[in-house]
Order: C-alpha cells, then structure tokens, then sequence
C-alpha cells in the first residue's frame, strides 16, 4: 500500500543501561508520546494515539517497532481502538516487531471496540531472537448499535505471526463473522460477548508459572471461561471469554502481575490514560 492512513516506526535501544529512542518516524493519523520512566524506571512506556479518534472506512495503519539487545519497553495505547462503519471497505493494521537478544516487550493495547456494520483486519508479525521476551494482550469488544445487538459488526480478523530466528513458532487467528457463524455456539462466543488474549512468550516460562497462572484462573469469581495452553516453545496463551471489557482486563492484569513478580520481584507499571 502506498497511502497509509498512518504510519509509525520505532527502533529502541539500551544505551547506558537505559533504554531510549533510537530512531522515531510518524505521520497521518498515528501520533506517538514520549516515552514515560514510570517510577524513575530505565524501562520506558511509549503511548500510541489516534488523533482522528477511531478507524473509518478504508483506514490503513502500519507500524513497525524494532527493539535492540536487551531493550525494554511498554507500547500500549492512549485510548481503546474504535472501529466504525464500513461500508464500502474494511479498515487495516499491520504491524511488524523486531526483538533482538535479550530484548523484552509488553505490546498492551487498550481493548477494541467493533461498532454496527464495522469490518477490520489486524494482522501482526513478531520476530524474535533467541532470548527475547514478548507479551501480548488484545480484547475484543462489541460496540453500541441502534438495536442493542451484541454482535452488529460485520467481521473481525486478528492474525498474529510468532517467528523465532525466522522459524514460525506460532500461528494465531481470529475470525469472528456473526452473519456466517453461531455467535453463541460451541467453538465461538458461547455465549459471551467479549474476548480477551494473553500471548506470553519467553525462556523464562516453566511449568510452574503456568500453574500458578491456572490457579489464578481457577480462584476468580467472576462470570467467565477461561483456558491456558502451552505453545511448542517455552510460552502460553490465556484466552477469555466474558460479558465484559473489566473483567478480561482484572484476568490479564493479573496475569501480568504473577510474571513480573517472579521474573522481577516487582509490580508492572500502572499504565495510566488520564
């Protein structure tokens, strides 16, 4: 594609036992802040924002995020994503991750939401190095519609591509089309409206951080369903399904909790957006 609606690239590196921006580039409607040091932290957050407010028929997004030996940082979003109408052609992302050796990456985006008639297609790529760290989260969340219907968007697809040294690891894909499928039905929604991922994927990950985390999931009270599977290399995948946007996220922080406690013996970063 040659007109993107907005276009973000992002090399960070460690310098000095901090990691800071290397090279930045953006245009259109893809804006990014600078970095925030939560508690003085060498281990930045970087905020991505969408001045037009939300993608609209025929948007086109890309972005491509690098990250140097041993470079840490946050990439999360300033607000959730809104997908509107799209009547005549559906609105695209694309991004690509580089995560070099000793590299880790939290790519935590606010959820997204898929009003009436809204058709979208994310499609992401990570390549990583041996010892990298990468966790993902994405929820997907059913807009308002004139008639309070649950599932009034038209089709959402989210693919994810894990490489290791080039070799795919990992092939995840979402396609959620509410004329063609039983929303309700076993295999989908199954009665839920809302659905949550955890992506986590890194040499640290053991059988009891696993436990731990299905022990978590065991003891939440909540109205949910929820699995955790084992991915060929040492990594999970948390999947959730819930009538809320609150509860997938308490699961997910949660989980993020549980990691960097026994990876760092301390709390991740509380992500503020106001």
């Amino acid at each position: 594609m040659s007109d993107w609606t907005g276009i973000l690239e992002l090399d960070a590196e460690k310098r000095h036992g901090k990691t800071v921006t290397k090279n930045l580039y953006f245009q259109g409607a893809f804006k990014i802040m600078r970095p925030v040091y939560h508690h003085k932290s060498s281990h930045p957050s970087y905020y991505v924002l969408n001045p037009g407010g939300g993608y609209l028929d025929g948007d086109t997004y890309r972005m491509r995020i690098a990250l140097g030996e041993k470079a840490k940082l946050t990439l999360t979003t300033q607000s959730a994503t809104k997908i509107y109408k799209t009547p005549n052609k559906r609105a695209y992302q694309e991004a690509e991750f580089h995560l070099e050796e000793g590299s880790y990456l939290e790519y935590l985006p606010d959820p997204l939401i898929a009003y009436k008639d809204a058709r979208y297609l994310q499609r992401n790529i990570f390549h990583m190095a041996k010892g990298a760290t990468l966790l993902y989260s994405d929820i997907l969340t059913p807009g308002w519609s004139p008639d309070r219907s649950d599932f009034s968007y038209d089709s959402l697809r989210l693919v994810n591509e894990f490489y290791m040294v080039g070799e795919l690891i990992s092939y995840d894909h979402i396609k959620l089309n509410p004329e063609e499928q039983h929303m309700s039905g076993i295999g989908f929604m199954e009665g839920y409206t809302h659905l949550g991922s955890f992506i986590v994927i890194s040499d640290k990950v053991d059988s009891e951080l696993v436990d731990q985390l299905y022990e978590m999931l065991q003891q939440e009270p909540e109205d949910f369903k929820a699995g955790i599977s084992e991915l060929a290399v040492p990594g999970f995948t948390i999947r959730v399904l819930a009538n809320s946007t609150q509860i997938i996220e308490r699961i997910i922080s949660k989980s993020h909790h549980i990691i960097s406690q026994e990876w760092f013996q301390t709390k991740p970063s509380f992500l503020r957006k106001y």
